[in-house]
């Protein structure tokens, strides 16, 4: 597969015509120095310091990264630090997720140099936009809790500070190649030119990654791009610097969460084990791979960091930034002369005696219908955005003790939702009717549909252009159609007061968030929130006019803005006993803006009646000791978060189509819940110890109990926002949560590793972890009674994983320049377990209980005859986590 052509690619190098912001050495140079501030870019970030910062942290550190993470995801490296479970969710190519404290990445803040990553309408985190950050970072510092950052972030859960060097390093450079399992290849060239006499430097970087993961049906190409340029007179008190990066890539993806019968079913050694490589989601069409699952995106982002130090007292930090993400992810709609795709071993459709699909058969079956008759295709969500922002911060120092700062963070973001047809599949043409403007009435005044015909379709490749490029005509547009729209400005002050045993400091932040909702598919002012439109009559049969009503109003197209207010107030303290002993407590609240989806919730021009702020309150303490051999850290903390919203997507459903009546199975529906509240408490340890100047040992281990506190609210829908019932309500179904734990983490973690180094050259090293405490995914179809509830979440068999890797570094008589070779075996005793689970289904259920449980006995015979495995029922629909993966680098510094 071919991402760009040649021609692009010497553009863009020639482009990029100096060096590199990063001279990756495998030395640790960040452990050289006494500062983390002295060899990254931190500007406006808010990086927290051993024995000083009273929060719980863990810094992982260039050496670490470049090592260890090999073929893995990015969050993956953080693994080894406490309350942090991050997987590879279904397994593509920058798929992964990670959770810190049990809470999930759409509220764990996630910033780059001080600038926010979170999607500003969802606080979603794609890490395949981010694939190549891992090439430039610096230090990566997560901060659990609450955390020391001085804006209004999301930081529910916990911060990830992503720091990249400085502009101004050292001259040097790296050539680098790694190869993996699956065909894994990537190529890596970084320069950089360090600092010249007059105060100018510049860096560059350019990367490659191709191949397969370790599911099947998970082809990808990604590059990555990385420039900077700093000028800092010397003498001057200015310094600025200019970054721009991105991660173009398309990458072939595992999206569904299959039954676990099916992983068995499908195993091609029929030996009652599970396939682990299954991919339900891609076939072969004309003999090579094609995904109905497919991402493809390119976010770059560019900033402008200004440095001013004032004076000795004082000194201003302020960033411009802006972001242009352009991309989609595929699925498919519609039905091919009537027939839908289905994975049920006894009744197979348009699926392979290999639980794959049959592309060849959905084209044949395409070609020889019409778009009236009905075809299948790929369609294409696009999800394109552009956002601008600017944070300024500063700092003033009173006294010798006594720190003032203030700032200001604005933002503006413009997102782009609509679906695309990205492939046919052999067919001419799709007929969509989503676009009620289309619609018109008929000889009996009945509003009837109007048809779209689209024979475009949009390729399924990266745009390279990073200004964003071109938005699709609407005339090309299916299925949905809407923008939303986000104003944030808000500021914030810390005053913070330190001297050699204590350090503390107390914070507040504010913030207007301003959501306008766009929806270019319905009739402004006249389609009403049933989805019916005014003005016209009720059927063919019954004349009477529909019109609008207090609890049916009628919707414009621009919902204009909603503004809501948030803030947060926090304070913490830390204490140096001595040298060796320290303590620290901190304690905060938070009340955070709801997302876009809760405050116009179903995909609707409608604004939540019952809108409220989501509300946090966080409370630690922690101690430290510190010696030249041993260093721990034990933190307690307690946080609770009350009228959550919540999303949960790619949920399997069966129900009945309103036009047909026939049953229809998707894996795409949706559920909204509200009212959620959630407990999460626990008690994390992390221990180093250099046990000799060959050997050093490390360990970890975290213990939580995470619980929802009484019932919330739940509603299900299509992928197209259609309501599907929940047991017998279409909307504000009861989900029976009290008491039920919180899931998608591990609540009890532990970890121990060593690092073995005889000589200067080589190095040995391992990693076993431990996973407990894992629950299932929150599934609304699962906790629609008070006999569900009690029956509680799904538990996750405990599973251990071990990683080795050795390096060997071979020195040339330049000390400047040297080969590296790195191996890495992740999972090295292959063990077979589920990384996560969308459903709740127990195993060993009488009838008495399956029936008191789901509403009736139907089902219960199927349910007996899935059997179980590894003690839960083989209905349940999971992911399984990656076998036993490798990956080896070859590097050349000079």
């Amino acid at each position: 597969m071919k991402l760009i052509n040649k021609s692009m690619l010497t553009v863009v190098i020639s482009l990029s015509t100096a060096s590199v912001y990063y001279a990756q050495q495998v030395q640790d140079t960040v452990s050289k120095s006494r500062d983390i501030e002295e060899v990254v870019l931190t500007g406006v970030a808010d990086i927290a310091k051993d024995r000083k910062t009273p929060v719980a942290v863990s810094t992982i550190k260039e050496a670490q990264i470049v090592e260890k993470l090999g073929n893995q995801e990015f969050p993956e490296i953080l693994n080894t630090t406490p309350s942090v479970y991050a997987t590879k969710g279904g397994g593509g190519f920058g798929d992964s997720k990670i959770n810190i404290r049990g809470f999930a990445q759409e509220n764990i803040a996630v910033m780059v140099n001080g600038m926010p990553v979170n999607d500003m309408e969802n606080g979603r985190v794609f890490w395949s936009n981010w694939a190549g950050l891992s090439d430039v970072t610096s230090s990566m510092q997560v901060q659990r809790g609450l955390g020391s950052s001085k804006l209004a972030i999301a930081s529910v859960g916990g911060t990830i500070n992503i720091l990249t060097r400085a502009a101004d390093k050292k001259q040097g450079g790296v050539v680098s190649l790694t190869v993996g399992n699956d065909d894994y290849f990537k190529t890596l060239f970084a320069y950089n030119t360090g600092k010249s006499s007059k105060g100018w430097s510049s860096s560059f970087l350019m990367s490659r990654a191709a191949g397969s993961t370790f599911a099947r049906g998970t082809e990808f190409e990604g590059y990555n791009y990385y420039f900077a340029l700093g000028y800092n007179k010397p003498g001057s008190k200015h310094d600025f610097q200019f970054t721009i990066t991105g991660a173009p890539q398309a990458h072939n993806q595992r999206s569904t969460y299959a039954p676990i019968s099916n992983y068995i079913f499908y195993n091609s050694d029929k030996d009652g084990t599970p396939d682990t490589r299954y991919n339900p989601d891609y076939g072969y069409l004309n003999g090579s791979e094609f995904s109905l699952r497919r991402n493809y995106y390119h976010k770059p982002v560019m900033s402008i960091n200004w440095d001013w130090n004032i004076s000795s007292k004082s000194k201003l930090n302020t960033v411009a930034y802006a972001s242009f993400g352009r991309g989609a992810g595929t699925g498919n709609v519609g039905t091919s002369n009537g027939k839908s795709i289905n994975y049920n071993p006894t009744q197979r459709s348009f699926v392979t005696s290999e639980g794959i699909l049959d592309m060849d058969a959905i084209y044949a079956s395409n070609a020889a219908s019409t778009a009236d008759k009905g075809i299948l295709i790929r369609n294409a969500s696009i999800n394109s955005h552009n956002w601008y922002g600017i944070i300024s911060s500063f700092n003033h120092k009173i006294t010798d003790n006594l720190n003032f700062s203030v700032g200001i963070d604005g933002r503006y973001y413009y997102g782009y939702h609509y679906q695309v047809v990205s492939d046919l599949l052999g067919g001419t043409s799709y007929r969509d009717s989503a676009n009620r403007n289309l619609y018109a009435p008929n000889n009996n005044n009945v509003f009837s549909p109007g048809y779209n015909y689209v024979s475009n379709t949009s390729k399924a490749e990266p745009n390279w252009n990073p200004f964003g490029g071109k938005i699709d005509p609407i005339e090309n547009r299916i299925g949905y159609n809407n923008d939303g729209e986000v104003l944030w400005y808000g500021g914030f002050g810390q005053l913070e007061y330190s001297n050699d045993k204590l350090s503390a400091f107390v914070s507040g932040a504010i913030s207007n968030q301003a959501f306008q909702r766009i929806d270019n598919f319905i009739v402004d002012g006249r389609s009403l929130l049933n989805g019916s439109v005014a003005g016209y009559a009720t059927s063919n049969t019954n004349p009477t006019i529909i019109q609008a009503t207090p609890t049916n109003p009628a919707l414009n197209t621009k919902t204009g803005f909603k503004n809501l207010i948030g803030f947060n107030v926090k304070g913490g303290a830390n204490y140096n006993i001595n040298e060796h002993h320290n303590v620290f407590a901190n304690i905060g609240y938070y009340e955070k803006q709801p997302f876009l989806n809760a405050v116009y919730p179903n995909n609707k021009n409608f604004l939540n009646p019952n809108l409220t702020n989501e509300k946090i309150f966080g409370v630690e303490a922690g101690y430290g000791f510190r010696s030249g051999i041993f260093n721990a850290n034990v933190n307690l903390y307690r946080t609770s978060w009350k009228d959550r919203f919540q999303r949960r997507s790619n949920i399997t459903v069966t129900y009945n189509d309103p036009n047909t009546g026939a049953p229809v199975t998707t894996n795409t529906a949706y559920a909204n819940i509200s009212g959620i509240t959630e407990i999460h408490q626990g008690v994390e340890v992390d221990v180093t110890a250099n046990v000799h100047k060959m050997l050093s040992l490390t360990g970890m281990l975290s213990m939580g109990d995470w619980y929802y506190d009484g019932n919330a609210t739940g509603d299900l829908f299509t992928e197209t926002n259609d309501p599907i019932p929940l047991g017998n309500n279409t909307s504000g179904t009861t989900v029976y949560l009290d008491n039920v734990k919180v899931g998608s983490s591990a609540q009890f973690t532990a970890g121990a590793g060593f690092t073995f180094k005889p000589t200067d050259w080589f190095t040995f090293d391992g990693m076993y972890r431990g996973v407990r405490n894992l629950y299932a995914n929150v599934n609304p179809l699962n906790f629609l009674n008070e006999a569900a509830g009690q029956k509680g979440a799904l538990e996750l068999p405990t599973f251990g994983l071990v990683d080795l890797g050795v390096t060997f570094k071979i020195k040339l008589n330049n000390p400047k320049q040297f080969f590296t070779v790195r191996g890495n075996v992740y999972n090295l005793f292959d063990k077979v377990y589920i990384a996560e689970s969308n459903t709740n289904i127990h195993a060993n259920l009488t009838e008495q209980e399956y029936t008191a449980i789901n509403g009736s006995n139907t089902g219960y015979a199927a349910y007996q005859a899935a059997g179980n495995y590894n003690g839960i029922s083989q209905q349940n629909q999971v992911y399984f986590g990656f076998g036993r993966t490798w990956a080896a680098t070859l590097s050349f510094n000079f």
